[in-house]
C-alpha cells in the first residue's frame, strides 16, 4: 500500500503515508533543534511531570501507573549513570577505566545518553498522563505499600550503583577535560 509501483517505476504513496512521513520529519526536525537546550528541555519535562502528578493527586487514583512510571524512570536513571563500557564486564587485561590520575585519559561515556534519557522520561510522563483518562488503569491498591516498595527498590539500586561508581572511580556528572601530557 505504501510502496505501490506506478507505470514509470516511481513509488506512489497514499496520502495517509505522506502525511505520516511529513509529521514524522517535522517532529524529528524540532526534536533535533531542541538538543542543545538541555535546561529548557528538562523544564518542559518538569512541567509534564507536574501536570501528571496533579492529575494523580486530584484524581485520587492511578497509583499503579505512577509506580510503573517511577520504576521505568529508575531504570532509565541507572542506564544514564552507568558507563557504556562496564569495567566489571571487561577482561582484566588493563582495558578498564584508569585507576590513577596519571594513567591514560578516558572520558566517561553514558550507556544511555542524556538526550535519550530526557526523551524517554518525557514520553513516559505523557503516556502516563494519557493513561489516566482510561478507567481500566485505575486499579484499587493500597498506595503506601507501593511507595514503600519503590523507595526500597530505589535505595538498593542506588546503593549498588554508587558502590560501582566508587569502585571504578567514575563520575557521570562531572566532565573531565584532557589537560595534555605532563612530560616536561
Amino acid at each position: 500500500m505504501e510502496g505501490v509501483e506506478a507505470d514509470g517505476g516511481d513509488a506512489v504513496q497514499s496520502p495517509l503515508a505522506k502525511w505520516k512521513n511529513e509529521v514524522s520529519r517535522t517532529f524529528r526536525y524540532y526534536l533535533d533543534r531542541s538538543a542543545p537546550y538541555t535546561f529548557r528541555r528538562w523544564l518542559g519535562t518538569l512541567a509534564a511531570a507536574s501536570i501528571y502528578i496533579l492529575r494523580v493527586y486530584y484524581g485520587r487514583g492511578f497509583y499503579v501507573i505512577s509506580y510503573g512510571v517511577g520504576t521505568y524512570i529508575l531504570n532509565l536513571l541507572i542506564g544514564f549513570l552507568s558507563p557504556k563500557e562496564d569495567p566489571e564486564l571487561e577482561a582484566p587485561d588493563g582495558a578498564s577505566l584508569p585507576p590513577k590520575d596519571n594513567d591514560e585519559f578516558r572520558p566517561f561515556v553514558h550507556r544511555l545518553p542524556e538526550f535519550l534519557f530526557w526523551y524517554a522520561t518525557t514520553k513516559a510522563f505523557i503516556v502516563a498522563f494519557l493513561m489516566t483518562f482510561c478507567s481500566i488503569f485505575d486499579v484499587p491498591v493500597f498506595w503506601p505499600i507501593l511507595l514503600c516498595y519503590w523507595i526500597f527498590l530505589f535505595v538498593l539500586t542506588m546503593k549498588r550503583q554508587i558502590t560501582h561508581m566508587i569502585r571504578y572511580k567514575y563520575d557521570p556528572f562531572r566532565k573531565k577535560k584532557y589537560s595534555g601530557s605532563k612530560s616536561d
